[in-house]
């Protein structure tokens, strides 16, 4: 087996395991995934393991069929570059801003600041940005099964964690639902 099969099935496994957790949670919302139901070591071990892979894999791929699909520089360069280095700027800043733990998955306080007052997900509207702008920089055709299942996944994310949000934190979150749009 090469070593590109092996990667988009490490990639796929990895990100579909995400959208799997996801449609779960919001199929079964008493028994949601994801958010997990407590916050451990382990369960925040296995979303980082799970978490490079995919993202690994995603640029891995990318690099091997660089511009498969022949697409101008202007439209990759211009275009797929800004995408992600909003994207990181704006991950990394949510991120640190919430925090290691609640990134995981766990409660604390309701953030409703610094990218927060625009979006209520904002590292998941950043990694939206982030992936397709690398899904267009590469034009990679073998990173772009793991790159679709991720956008789903970021796509769906906040409808799995917006009732356990509303359990957590209530009329507070609430009045932040109605203020704040869920993306931009």
């Amino acid at each position: 087996m090469s070593t590109i099969f092996l990667a988009q099935v490490a990639g796929v496994l990895a990100s579909g395991a995400f959208l799997a957790a996801v449609i779960w949670s919001i199929a079964f919302p008493q028994k949601c995934i994801w958010p997990p139901q407590r916050s451990t070591f382990w369960n925040r071990a296995l979303i980082w393991v799970l978490t490079v892979i995919a993202i690994g894999s995603m640029f891995w791929l990318g690099l091997t069929d660089w511009n498969a699909f022949g697409w101008s520089a202007k439209l990759r360069w211009g275009l797929g570059l800004p995408l992600m280095i909003t994207g990181n700027i704006v991950v990394f800043h949510s991120a640190a801003y919430l925090g290691y733990k609640a990134t995981s998955g766990a409660k604390t306080a309701l953030r409703t600041h610094g990218f927060y007052r625009y979006s209520r997900n904002p590292q998941y509207t950043a990694d939206l940005f982030l992936f397709t702008g690398w899904a267009i920089l590469s034009a990679s055709i073998h990173a772009l099964p793991v790159i679709v299942i991720t956008l789903l996944t970021l796509l769906m994310a906040p409808s799995s964690e917006e009732p356990w949000l509303r359990r957590q934190y209530g009329k507070p979150y609430e009045d932040y639902c109605r203020k704040v749009r869920r993306f931009l």
